[in-house]
């Protein structure tokens, strides 16, 4: 197939795309290099199935009408902004960039009938109340911009395979981390721990540290979003990925750098948008799907430090 990716030179779009192009299929990348870089895709670029990287912006028209004009099958759209900080700092950007870039896309695929696979977040719902986990029928609480952005998105997204039969699918990974993520900013807990251990920093821990996750290994979460791209199962739906196992940031900063002396609590940068427990229900996933988590966390945790080792 022919295929979109924005936001391919990004951490989870470099694994999509790697995924897809593994798979057989021609891909095209759109991405600003807000946050991806090119060096994540520089591999790929050798690829008989990679077709064009184009350095570019999702509300950008022109760019987009040119794009589209090469006649894709699947679209999926990661391209965004995903920094909380940065959405309750400046909630201009963020809005622009995840909604009203989001519908930029929409129509795109609207003409040129082509399927959307929307990469939303768990942080648009309410924390985890009990053992069962988070499904996608779970209570929504936009605590931040981004998290109301997202909503917006994933709401104008099902609009369209409502209103004009769009295949459309809105994906909701949860933490996901591994190699070719970034060390700073948002999300990237794992990274910024695995590499202060290395590095011998102190880690660092926003508050009291008993929130949970639950964290996905990357390649399983580009696993997901692709097969969602796949099945005409899951169009009109929202699915969740998850490894259906959460863990205190304490636990965490514990497993990952063994010595308790070396991890210190810091006052938290936004406890207004923390959501205290994260438990992921997959089961829709796997019902729909058949998707389910294949890498255990502790294997995550080395194959990424092994990976932060090189860059090192």
């Amino acid at each position: 197939m022919k295929v979109l990716v924005t936001g391919g030179a990004g951490f989870i779009g470099r694994w999509v795309v790697k995924r897809l192009l593994d798979d057989g299929h021609q891909v095209w990348i759109l991405d600003d290099l807000s946050n991806g870089e090119e060096t994540n895709i520089a591999e790929f670029k050798s690829h008989q199935g990679f077709r064009q990287f184009v350095h570019g912006d999702i509300k950008n028209e022109d760019t987009l009408n040119q794009l589209f004009d090469n006649g894709f099958d699947i679209c999926y759209h990661l391209g965004a902004s995903i920094n909380v900080q940065d959405s309750i700092d400046d909630p201009r950007t963020t809005f622009n960039n995840d909604t009203l870039g989001t519908f930029f896309v929409l129509e795109q695929c609207r003409k040129h009938q082509v399927k959307i696979v929307f990469m939303s977040t768990c942080m648009v719902y309410d924390r985890c109340l009990d053992e069962t986990g988070i499904s996608e029928t779970h209570p929504i609480k936009p605590a931040s911009p981004y998290a109301g952005a997202k909503i917006a998105a994933e709401n104008m997204v099902l609009s369209y395979y409502y209103a004009y039969d769009l295949p459309a699918v809105v994906v909701r990974p949860f933490n996901t981390y591994g190699p070719y993520q970034k060390f700073g900013g948002e999300g990237g807990v794992v990274a910024i721990f695995i590499k202060k251990k290395l590095t011998g920093e102190t880690l660092n821990i926003y508050g009291e540290g008993t929130q949970t996750r639950d964290l996905l290994y990357v390649d399983d979460c580009a696993r997901f979003v692709v097969e969602a791209g796949y099945s005409d199962k899951v169009d009109g739906h929202i699915v969740n990925a998850g490894l259906g196992r959460d863990i205190s940031i304490n636990e965490l900063a514990k497993l990952v750098v063994g010595d308790e002396s070396r991890i210190k609590h810091v006052e938290h940068i936004h406890p207004q948008s923390e959501i205290q427990k994260l438990l992921c229900n997959s089961s829709k996933a796997k019902q729909l799907l058949g998707w389910e988590p294949k890498t255990s966390l502790e294997d995550g945790l080395q194959q990424t430090e092994e990976w932060i080792k090189t860059i090192l």
